[in-house]
């Protein structure tokens, strides 16, 4: 039967999403072409790979683990408070790679950032949560009608499960008051208790449950993507040696995560001095933080920023439409770990 030479509204804009997915593809590899294999190996001696890290958690987690060893090029350590001073960082090419959840990744893309997203892990949501004060009155999310909470700093990762969290409660953005601060001064106002509730992760969080046996009032699973991504500045990728040793930090965070999962009593004692807290406090956390597996930038690792930015429109955070494919480098090679 010989095939219709008309084609639908839907195949035909199909076609055209594949033809702009073709043409980004190519784009993206003329800029910043892989190694071939007639080329020899950059010399990663003469390279000097500067690391963003949130906190210092990844060079004391990889440190741990053993792996800093034997690295085979230099690294430079910059810490930051968040992810939004490391994505600023990024932004002002004063660090070459670092990595943050989507949701303050999609932010800085949003504010003109021309990073590129070049490895991602995640752990299946967890990771940040909303808290209350141990003795509050507040025992639902309900509650919160009102009040005034932190979402920490604005476009981060609390922020974005904030929104979640009421939306899902059916309470409007008009109900509560949010206070944007920076971690260090939303400790203190939730200290002091000049906010009812603030939404935190990591090691903040750790420090806020030991030390002020703060509750959780939702643990932000099924909203936050628990998504880990890893981006670069462009003149990074761009560059061989540079490119070469972020493939290799990348298979570095994978071995560190896989450490933390096979030697759980040592990960806890590392953890526990890191964030000075009791063992006790952090082995809760153990979980969460060593779950993160590694995912590959593809397709739906694209379509998983969009909905992120959607959810940011849509509470009127950002404006204006994004084509995350431009923001995205999807050749850093995934190894299989020894």
């Amino acid at each position: 039967m010989a095939s219709s030479p008309f084609v639908s509204a839907e195949t035909a804009a199909a076609s055209r999403r594949q033809l702009l997915r073709a043409g980004a593809a190519m784009a993206a590899t003329a800029a910043f072409p892989l190694a071939s294999h007639a080329q020899p190996a950059p010399d990663l001696r003469n390279v000097t790979l500067r690391v963003g890290d949130q906190t210092g958690a990844s060079q004391g987690l990889l440190r741990a683990a053993g792996l800093l060893d034997d690295v085979p090029y230099r690294i430079e350590w910059s810490n930051y408070a968040a992810a939004v001073n490391l994505h600023e960082a990024l932004k002002a090419d004063a660090t070459d790679i670092g990595s943050a959840n989507d949701s303050p990744t999609v932010s800085a893309i949003a504010g003109g950032s021309r990073i590129l997203a070049v490895a991602s892990w995640t752990n299946g949501g967890r990771g940040t949560s909303l808290l209350v004060r141990k003795d509050s009155a507040i025992k639902t999310v309900a509650d919160l009608r009102g009040r005034t909470l932190s979402p920490t700093t604005r476009g981060s990762v609390a922020h974005f499960t904030t929104v979640g969290i009421l939306k899902e409660a059916g309470i409007p953005l008009d109900d509560v008051k949010l206070a944007f601060l920076s971690p260090t001064d939303a400790s203190a106002a939730f200290g002091s208790g000049s906010i009812d509730a603030w939404a935190i992760w990591g090691i903040f969080r750790a420090r806020t449950v030991g030390a002020l046996g703060a509750r959780v009032l939702h643990d932000g699973v099924g909203i936050n993507s628990g998504q880990s991504v890893l981006s670069a500045t462009r003149s990074a990728v761009a560059d061989p040696g540079k490119r070469a040793a972020m493939a290799h930090f990348a298979q570095l965070t994978d071995k560190g995560y896989a450490w933390a999962r096979a030697n759980p009593q040592a990960y806890i004692a590392w953890y526990a001095a890191f964030s000075k807290q009791d063992k006790s406090v952090v082995a809760s956390l153990h979980e969460e933080n060593s779950a993160y597996q590694r995912v590959p930038i593809d397709d739906t690792f694209v379509a998983r920023l969009q909905r992120t930015h959607a959810v940011w429109l849509e509470t009127g955070v950002l404006r204006g439409p994004i084509d995350f494919n431009q923001y995205v480098y999807r050749d850093l090679p995934i190894a299989k770990l020894a």
